[in-house]
């Protein structure tokens, strides 16, 4: 079996930046629904397209074919009386934007007197990125099985 539209995929995989550091060392098993579903970015996808248990893979991604450009505008400044009491450094937020509707989830980043740094750019934005690994296994899924998961992922 290769990896196609609809192919359930395991990897066991790393993330290196450019100096070559690890930067998933506690995670680096990677199940997800193959073909367009939006689970893995697509630059990552087309590397893995075609590819069969047990076959290696490495591949070096610019900013924009991974986890994004790091967006200046993601960054807010808070007041630390708008925020919970009990936050910390490594903190994630999650809210709703008034304009869009959309929930973004913040990282709180630094912590200073009055305010606090909120970050929604995603830990690897702006980073050129290495991802190199190996298919551990594949599976055929049902038309059910793949809806199961479309379901309880969006």
């Amino acid at each position: 079996m290769k990896i196609t539209k609809d192919v359930l995929v395991c990897l066991d995989y790393r993330i290196t930046d450019e100096e070559g550091e690890c930067l998933n060392p506690e995670d680096n098993e990677l199940i997800y629904l193959h073909g367009g579903y939006n689970h893995v970015f697509s630059a990552l996808e087309e590397c893995l397209e075609g590819k069969k248990e047990g076959d290696l893979f490495k591949a070096t991604f610019a900013p924009h074919e991974a986890f994004g450009v790091y967006q200046d505008e993601l960054v807010e400044e808070v007041s630390l009386s708008d925020l919970p009491e009990d936050i910390f450094v490594g903190m994630e937020m999650e809210t709703e934007e008034e304009d869009e509707g959309e929930k973004r989830i913040y990282l709180v980043t630094e912590i200073g007197d009055e305010y606090a740094i909120l970050d929604a750019n995603h830990p690897f934005a702006g980073l050129t990125l290495t991802f190199e690994g190996e298919v551990t296994e594949l599976q055929a899924l049902s038309k059910e099985a793949i809806e199961e998961i479309l379901a309880h992922v969006h």
